[in-house]
Formats: C-alpha cells, structure tokens, sequence
C-alpha cells in the first residue's frame, strides 16, 4: 500500500485560541481576529488548492481515513478524519478540518476526532508564539 502525504508549514501567532468546538482551520493570512478561535496557525505556505492532484483524489474518497499531526516546535498531536466526495478542496486561503459533515472549498477533512479545542494545551501555548514554526502534516493510503 503506498501513503501519500503532503506537509503544510505555517508559523504561531499571540491571538491564537484554538477554543472551537467543532472546527480547527490553518491559514494563509498573517493575523488572527478575535474571533478566529478556531484557528491554530497563520502564514501557511500552501492552501488546499495547492495539494497534489493524487492527494485530493484520496481525500475524496470517503471510505478512507485522514491521517492528521499538528507539530509545533518539537510537539506533535494526532488525529483522524474522513475525506467525503463533496469535498472540492479549492480554498486558495484556508484549511479547515471540521467534526461534522459540513463540506465547502474550506474543508480538507470531515468528520473529525478533534476540534482546535481538543489539542493539548502545551502545543496551543507554543503556537502563541509569533516565531514557533507549525507543520500540518496529511497522510492517506492512496484508494
């Protein structure tokens, strides 16, 4: 079985929460509002736009799970999600991995067993940090 995998770099930031219920999002953009409490990392290098054609093929498969770890500086966290056929894996600005079924451009992945709120405390308090360097890394046996 091969395992397709794509990394996406981004960098910390003082307004980050990572509070969300339901939601944690990454994003191109270089701040973080008030109410961005879903958001775990600014600055990304790549959107989901920009992942390879094999891997969105993968992730549009649903019966599939998404192999996600969220690093940073040194600490790593773990999950599982489901990609779904809905998925069109367009954002040029975000990704956005959602505990529902919800599904638009945003969404890398559904059905999540984390939200932003569920990640450790210790790697949230790292991604406070303007210069901590983030990595979301997204695994997929290939269908």
């Amino acid at each position: 079985m091969v395992t397709l995998t794509e990394v996406i770099e981004f960098m910390g930031h003082p307004m980050i929460k990572a509070t969300h219920p339901t939601t944690l999002e990454v994003t191109k953009d270089d701040h973080v509002s008030s109410r961005g409490d879903c958001i775990v990392g600014v600055s990304a290098d790549r959107s989901l736009v920009d992942l390879a054609e094999e891997m969105k093929a993968a992730i549009r498969t649903d019966a599939h799970i998404v192999k996600i770890t969220l690093e940073a500086a040194g600490d790593s966290f773990e999950f599982a999600a489901k990609g779904d056929p809905r998925l069109t894996l367009s954002s040029r600005r975000d990704v956005v991995i959602r505990r529902s079924s919800y599904a638009c451009d945003r969404t890398l992945a559904v059905l999540a067993a984390v939200a932003a709120k569920d990640i450790p405390r210790r790697i949230v308090h790292k991604l406070r940090d303007s210069n901590c360097r983030g990595r979301l890394e997204i695994e997929m046996e290939k269908p």
